[in-house]
């Protein structure tokens, strides 16, 4: 029964794990670019979700859409003003553009006055809720984690494989040359994959808030992620959440089991023994050169 509760806790917490990886997917299948951004992105996100709720006094479920909506329409921004300028240029100096950006949103939230400097709880209304089955006690925010999660992946299952918005997103990401000569607005799609990216890391910030509190330095788990999104293979969207789920556990496990310690080098000795093993990934494509 012990290792069915590290099981659920572990799976919750990869949840939140494959959602920023998600983020990382998207935006490297239609640009080829990595963006670092994605946890800073997802604390920005947590922070409108708290703003809204105590200074705006939204209800919960309209500071969900708030900050949802804001996220995704600053992710757009942020591609037209400070990406798309840049693309094009060596790979290494897009990724430092957005280890730059994560660093200046960190401080900018750090800069606002008895907010940026403490830890908040955000004041979910399923707080503090139990779910008792047997030995077995499930908290409610790791319910809404997990079912969180799985509504959103099906959701994003069903845009891209019925909507002309997701199979224009895909023609894209498989050619964006091709794509653009057959009509494809390939540049604003870019634009909408970033705010898509920033949309659903405001989603993990708002799901992981109630967790961890509201505070700064929250979007350094977007370092798990990463792990996450190259377990998964990195052009996969479903290996995205698989890689997640399987670093949250792993995590989980070692924590109870290891010394301490472990828990922490633990996701980063599955990416080592993934690259040795299936360099692709679990869901990676292989890529074939012909000379």
């Amino acid at each position: 029964m012990q290792l069915l509760q590290l099981l659920i806790s572990g799976a919750a917490q990869g949840c939140i794990y494959g959602l920023i990886a998600l983020g990382f997917v998207l935006i490297y299948k239609a640009t080829e670019t990595v963006s670092f951004a994605q946890g800073d992105l997802m604390m920005v996100g947590a922070f409108g979700g708290l703003l809204t709720m105590t200074l705006l006094g939204f209800p919960f479920w309209l500071s969900v859409i708030a900050a949802i909506l804001g996220m995704a329409a600053f992710g757009i921004a942020l591609e037209r003003l400070v990406i798309r300028p840049i693309l094009g240029q060596p790979a290494f100096s897009i990724v430092m553009l957005t280890i730059g950006v994560g660093y200046t949103l960190r401080g900018l939230i750090t800069m606002i006055p008895n907010i940026g400097t403490e830890t908040h709880t955000l004041p979910v209304p399923y707080a503090g809720q139990v779910l008792n089955l047997g030995a077995l006690v499930i908290s409610a925010e790791q319910i809404v984690v997990i079912g969180a999660t799985a509504l959103l992946c099906a959701l994003l299952f069903a845009m891209f494989r019925y909507s002309k918005l997701g199979i224009a997103m895909q023609a894209a990401s498989q050619n964006q040359l091709a794509a653009y000569y057959m009509g494809i607005p390939v540049k604003r799609l870019n634009g909408l994959v970033w705010g898509l990216a920033a949309g659903v890391a405001a989603i993990a910030g708002l799901l992981l808030a109630p967790i961890t509190f509201v505070h700064a330095n929250m979007g350094f788990i977007g370092l798990k992620a990463f792990p996450a999104a190259v377990v998964g293979g990195f052009g996969s969207l479903p290996g995205a959440i698989v890689g997640g789920l399987i670093i949250g556990i792993v995590e989980a496990v070692a924590g109870f089991y290891l010394p301490e310690g472990f828990k922490d080098i633990a996701p980063y000795i599955v990416v080592l023994l993934m690259l040795v093993l299936k360099p692709n990934g679990l869901f990676g494509e292989k890529l074939r050169k012909k000379v």
